[in-house]
């Protein structure tokens, strides 16, 4: 039997020059820029750009950036009423993969290949879809999404809430999205650059990069770590469930990561926002201190950290976004590495077509029905 990484985990599949991910030098940097710094002294805003056009922008470019945005939040009448047709039980992954398909055939990608234009285009609405449908299918409300405010937290957040959003809320939300905007050749960015090598359309890639994400072992973790964190109402009670999970050989979700080995320096970030939106309630104080003992309790006894879904969870949660719509802020995020990594695929393309090893039967003849 030949050697071989199960995962493809420590194979080289490629090269990239959007981010980089080295632990012992400082975590993860985006084009060259480490993310702590961004998360201090730029918006989510910023870093879209940087991740589309491979630089910051100056102030001027931002304000056109964020005005394009802007003017492409509208959704298509047929894309409305297509969101409007599906159940109230769907999922917002399966709404999102939907509605990015369905406007892939309203609007689909030309000759030219204007890849730029539809990456804006997918930022600015995909926020609508996901909210559109949340306000119909809950309150038959026809919601308009043009418009609204400057960034892609504030827009989201009054779009949820119909009222101006809290500066925190916003500003934790913004941090966030910053967060996972880009992560190498994780999951769903791979099946995105392997769909682009296909020389297959835009759409087409982001959509299958959305079914990647929406597992539980990718983007999905995040609601299986809210789901978890309200399952105990003390850190006493939390202690004891860990402990009993553990002893069951249960996954904890939130919890270490394929490529971190001692920290996950983006969970260090949204703690703090976790702990400061905390603050302000006496629940968000006892989910914090229940959070904070599960942590504990898995680097007591498995010598795991929290990952970066850990605390988002706690983030969102306090910012009033519903848990099945935790992945999806994902998407609105990470969408700007996808289009990164779809535009850096096409730049110098290569099908991507790995090998297997073979471990089914021998050779074998085919016997006559007759005679099975």
């Amino acid at each position: 039997m030949s050697d071989f990484a199960k995962g493809l985990e420590g194979v080289v599949a490629g090269q990239t020059a959007v981010s980089l991910i080295h632990e012992e030098a400082g975590g993860l940097r985006y084009r060259g820029y480490a993310l702590n710094e961004l998360t201090e002294r730029a918006s989510f805003g910023e870093v879209a750009f940087l991740m589309l056009n491979g630089r910051l922008p100056n102030q001027v470019e931002l304000n056109a950036f964020r005005a394009l945005l802007k003017g492409q939040r509208y959704l298509p009448p047929p894309l409305r009423r297509v969101l409007e047709q599906l159940p109230t039980t769907s999922h917002p992954m399966d709404v999102l993969r939907t509605g990015v398909s369905v406007l892939g055939c309203l609007e689909p990608e030309g000759p030219d290949r204007n890849q730029l234009t539809i990456a804006c285009r997918l930022l600015a609405c995909m926020p609508s879809m996901l909210l559109y449908w949340h306000a119909f299918t809950t309150s038959l409300l026809r919601i308009e999404t043009s418009g609204g405010d400057d960034t892609t937290a504030g827009h989201l957040l009054h779009m949820l809430h119909d009222r101006v959003p809290d500066p925190l809320h916003q500003q934790a939300l913004d941090v966030s999205l910053t967060l996972y905007a880009e992560h190498e050749f994780n999951a769903s960015t791979f099946t995105a650059r392997t769909i682009t090598s296909t020389l297959s359309d835009f759409y087409s890639a982001v959509t299958g990069a959305i079914g990647a994400l929406r597992g539980p072992l990718h983007g999905g973790a995040n609601e299986a770590a809210m789901e978890l964190i309200q399952l105990y109402r003390t850190p006493e009670d939390a202690e004891t469930g860990i402990m009993n999970k553990l002893a069951r050989k249960d996954k904890i979700m939130g919890f270490g990561h394929r490529v971190y080995k001692h920290c996950d320096p983006r969970s260090d970030v949204i703690k703090v926002w976790a702990g400061r939106l905390a603050e302000g309630s006496e629940e968000g104080r006892r989910m914090m201190a229940v959070a904070e003992r599960i942590e504990a309790v898995m680097r007591r006894e498995k010598k795991l950290f929290p990952n970066l879904d850990f605390y988002s969870a706690i983030v969102y949660n306090r910012c009033g976004i519903p848990t099945k719509m935790f992945t999806p802020l994902f998407v609105f995020s990470r969408l700007t590495g996808w289009a990164a990594h779809i535009m850096e695929q096409r730049s110098d393309n290569r099908i991507i077509r790995p090998s297997s090893e073979y471990i089914g039967e021998p050779a074998r003849p085919v016997t006559p029905i007759a005679q099975r």
